[in-house]
């Protein structure tokens, strides 16, 4: 007679191997420098340049929004707080004088979904008289 728990326990060991040999293997693939990992002076100021032009591109076509009318004064407003935000992010993320490849890689990502925002509230239907 056949004992019904030894397949179960072998499924679950062989699944428990298979993922500690593909964690070991992730593990030893991926590359050195982690998000927290400090960016170089040079990569971190190419960070803060970029940021701050993209910021700046960004402003530009909040301003060019409310000229040609694509961008309500509400929604002028929100997309300011939302810049405003970033800037705020930038001034903590350089708060403790070195800049992380994670904090580099958040400051993109808040800019990225800024310049959605904008993008869409330009160009939806709502217009200002």
């Amino acid at each position: 007679m056949r004992n019904p728990t030894i397949r179960p326990a072998l499924a679950l060991i062989a699944t428990g191997l298979i993922a500690l040999s593909q964690g070991a293997l992730a593990q030893a693939s991926a590359p050195q420098g982690g998000p927290a990992t400090p960016l170089s002076d040079k990569a971190a100021q190419r960070v803060e340049q970029r940021v701050d032009q993209r910021q700046a591109r960004q402003e530009q076509r909040i301003d060019q929004g409310v000229a040609n009318g694509s961008l309500t004064r509400a929604e002028a407003r929100r997309m300011e707080r939302r810049q405003a935000g970033v800037e705020r992010a930038e001034t903590r993320a350089q708060a403790d004088g070195q800049l992380t490849r994670g904090e580099a890689l958040r400051l993109e990502k808040k800019q990225d979904h800024a310049s959605r925002r904008i993008f869409h509230a330009k160009h939806d239907a709502q217009t200002r008289p």
